[in-house]
């Protein structure tokens, strides 16, 4: 993460241009909101958005992150007029400066939380590393559309590429790349992409019923699991279960597993503390 849990403290007292963030009941809602410019990804949302997956994973009570959008295009990828060298210095954020550079494709590598995004609308081009960031995808099956059309303009989605290739067939991603095709949402979900697909009506709810499923068992659990999802892909084969009976024990040694354990015993619900 390019902010330190101190950067990220004030979090409520900071000023946002292109997000609205809402911090309530173990969830960090983030609505990208610079809907004129569809969303585009410049280096102010970038920023932002840096920040506030920054308190959520340096935060353990917040649970789960949920990513939405407003206006006609969930994300439109990244701001022609930041690859031009336009800065938006007038754009009002209150966001520190971040120590380094931001990468989109790696901002949600350490956040070890799951994080929802809810696609009401399109998304094009760069909107796919938010996309692949995410542990679930809830798409609206009327209105949300996957559009990577890189191609068609002398481009080729290079980093899109490697942010898909986690979460799709290789085959199924490349051929998206090399033909440049533009899919709805039960397509997308063929290839793995979205995780669910439901009627735009049903969004809301869908997802909120998501956050619920998720909020009922110990976050700690899921934390260190994500975790050692991501760090086993650097463990070699003959490690591995080694490496994964090192982390459960960590993990049993969690005051989260000690009440889900002393609650199975006195068959009572579970109280999480995140710890």
């Amino acid at each position: 993460m390019v902010f330190t849990k101190e950067q990220t403290s004030d979090l409520h007292e900071q000023r946002f241009a292109y997000l609205e963030v809402e911090d309530k009941d173990n969830v960090l809602y983030i609505t990208l909101n610079r809907p004129k410019q569809r969303n585009a990804l410049n280096e102010v949302i970038a920023r932002e958005l840096a920040y506030a997956l920054a308190y959520a994973k340096h935060f353990n009570h917040i649970w789960a992150v949920v990513i939405a959008a407003n206006g006609p295009t969930f994300c439109a990828g990244a701001d022609l007029k930041t690859f031009m060298g336009e800065k938006d210095t007038n754009s009002g954020s209150s966001i520190p400066e971040e120590k380094g550079k931001i990468i989109l494709g790696d901002l949600f590598n350490n956040l070890h939380k799951p994080c929802i995004a809810k696609v009401a609308k399109p998304v094009y081009a760069g909107g796919f590393l938010i996309l692949a960031g995410c542990t679930h995808v809830y798409a609206a099956k009327e209105d949300a559309t996957f559009g990577l059309s890189e191609v068609k303009r002398g481009l080729w989605p290079f980093q899109v590429m490697a942010s898909l290739l986690k979460v799709m067939p290789a085959r199924k991603a490349l051929d998206w790349c090399i033909q440049g095709k533009v899919l709805d949402a039960k397509d997308a979900y063929k290839t793995g992409l979205v995780t669910e697909v439901v009627d735009a009506d049903k969004l809301d709810e869908a997802v909120a019923e998501l956050v619920k499923s998720i909020c009922k068992n110990s976050p700690t659990a899921i934390r260190l699991g994500l975790k050692a999802y991501q760090d086993m892909q650097e463990v070699d084969d003959a490690d591995l279960h080694k490496f994964l009976y090192k982390r459960l024990m960590e993990a049993v040694g969690t005051k989260d597993a000690m009440a889900g354990m002393n609650a199975f015993r006195k068959k009572e619900r579970p109280i999480w503390t995140g710890e």
